[in-house]
């Protein structure tokens, strides 16, 4: 009967390959929307992730997110490590600076540019935040405390000097960043002259990162009484962070929070505040519901037309039950072929944006999500044909 099944599914070529394509669809738009939120809201927090070597991060308790910056005085830095539990803590400034390029302190005959950047300030000892090694692309990391160094990430090179010729950066490689090491711009009226370009995880943020010391970044950013953005702590062997939180919250009265939970509590934020899952969700519910209507009308027109088929197989013997199984089989064959196709697409298509400004992510848990999108699509059609079938008379051969 399995063999029987299989026949009929494939007999007809053009309903088969159209209930697969509608499958295939459906398949497709769920998991690259799926993708694309997960890798938005990756981006969200992709300043937390790029932090390596701290497992704490103390705040204002009134912080909901990574880029909800309130700050703190710089005493708090002491209080934190003062706190049984931690190995060390530094501090950490994130906040929004101004870039100024104009060709009197750059190279070139470029117009003036001024750009806002994403200002990163690094312990001025042990620079723990800094992009990890192997992500420098030109300069070192060393060169950060020379004076008035910064290093920039190559994504946004091109709003602060758009005139270049990125073009040229396929054929010539990571060299390519060794044109701007030296020149200079500057912040706040203090000159910045860039030691390095490293690449740093796409953020949510459309702006240039640009990583300094602690003590530059002050120069740079805007005068006020309260400066500290963050602290950046390391909990004592044999300590857990949510444990070490908890006393650093008792006895300072701050936030703490490791860095899984502030990632989470990032995204959370996102979640709530913002329509991105709405609009997301939407987009992957008209994917299923096309899904539903052409696999559905197409499965069900190919059961009308095999009819006669299914009345014969009842006037030879076999039960409701045994003609339900074949319909659920071919629904399932061509589930698993618009599955297969489907997912397989969105991962090209992954592949082939990987590094531009479009989020993808592809965790494993869209993959069994994807799957009973699609068994339910064709549980649903099967349902549609099922109906026909059962009430069928095998008498109707005869006629």
């Amino acid at each position: 009967m399995i063999w029987i099944a299989i026949k009929m599914l494939v007999g007809d070529r053009a309903k088969f390959l159209g209930i697969v394509l509608g499958l295939t669809f459906a398949a497709l738009l769920i998991t690259q929307q799926g993708s694309i939120f997960c890798g938005l809201m990756l981006r969200t927090c992709a300043q937390i992730s790029d932090v390596t070597g701290a497992d704490l991060w103390v705040m204002d308790p009134s912080v909901r997110y990574i880029d909800d910056v309130k700050p703190m005085l710089e005493s708090n830095l002491y209080r934190v490590r003062g706190v049984e539990g931690v190995k060390w803590a530094v501090p950490f400034y994130k906040g929004q600076a101004r870039a100024k390029i104009n060709p009197s302190i750059s190279r070139g005959e470029q117009p003036t540019v001024i750009e806002q950047v994403v200002l990163l300030g690094l312990d001025d000892a042990t620079l723990v935040g800094a992009p990890q090694r192997n992500k420098i692309l030109a300069g070192s990391l060393r060169d950060l405390r020379l004076p008035d160094a910064v290093i920039v990430d190559n994504v946004r090179l091109e709003k602060l000097y758009p005139d270049e010729p990125y073009g040229e950066l396929a054929r010539q490689g990571l060299r390519f960043y060794d044109r701007f090491i030296g020149r200079q711009f500057e912040m706040n009226d203090h000159r910045a002259i860039i030691v390095g370009v490293c690449e740093a995880t796409r953020t949510f943020q459309t702006n240039a990162v640009v990583y300094t010391t602690y003590s530059r970044a002050k120069q740079y950013a805007p005068q006020e009484r309260k400066i500290l953005s963050y602290i950046l702590a390391r909990t004592e062997p044999g300590k857990t962070p949510g444990e070490v939180a908890g006393k650093i919250k008792e006895a300072t009265g701050l936030g703490a929070k490791t860095s899984d939970e502030f990632l989470w509590m990032t995204i959370d934020y996102y979640l709530r505040y913002t329509g991105i899952p709405f609009n997301f969700g939407i987009t992957a519910m008209l994917g299923f519901l096309v899904g539903v209507a052409i696999a559905g009308q197409t499965f069900y027109n190919f059961t009308i037309e095999n009819l006669k088929q299914f009345g014969a197989l009842k006037a030879m013997g076999a039960t409701n039950l045994r003609i339900v199984g074949m319909i659920l089989l071919q629904a399932l064959i061509v589930g698993f072929l618009g599955y297969g196709m489907g997912v397989g697409l969105a991962a090209a298509f992954g592949m082939r944006v990987r590094g531009t400004e479009l989020a993808f992510y592809m965790p494993w848990q869209l993959m069994p999500i994807t799957a009973c999108a699609i068994l339910l699509i064709c549980v649903l059609a099967s349902l549609l044909s099922v109906q026909r079938v059962i009430r069928l008379e095998p008498a109707i051969v005869f006629r």
